[in-house]
């Protein structure tokens, strides 16, 4: 395993880059060099959305479509999202999730009402 240093990283926001995270002196983490997938790089599986509670974004779709929710609240109720409040060690961003959920969420609403 490749030593993280003592300097700052950042996390690749382009999803069809393969580096996960680098540092200003050019020290680089692959995807491959990562325990967990991040969750918006192509070919990221299981596409984890809430990391604290290991949700996926499949776990939503199925709370949405087959469990009828319709609110990031409900989701939150019937996954177990949000759950253990571990982001900033847990989430690749070191953020809180809920944005996330929430977006996708609304994604999983749209694509339903269209059909």
């Amino acid at each position: 395993m490749k030593e993280i240093g003592d300097s700052n990283y950042f996390l690749c926001m382009n999803e069809v880059c393969d580096i996960a995270y680098y540092n200003e002196k050019g020290k680089m983490f692959t995807k491959k060099d990562v325990k967990v997938p991040i969750w918006f790089k192509i070919g990221a599986e299981p596409k984890y959305i809430c990391y604290c509670n290991k949700v996926t974004e499949e776990q939503i779709e199925k709370a949405i479509v087959e469990d009828g929710a319709r609110s990031v609240n409900d989701v939150i109720k019937l996954t177990g999202a949000m759950k253990n409040g571990q982001c900033k060690i847990k989430n690749p961003t070191g953020k809180c999730c809920y944005d996330v959920v929430k977006k996708t969420v609304d994604k999983i609403l749209r694509e339903i009402r269209k059909i």
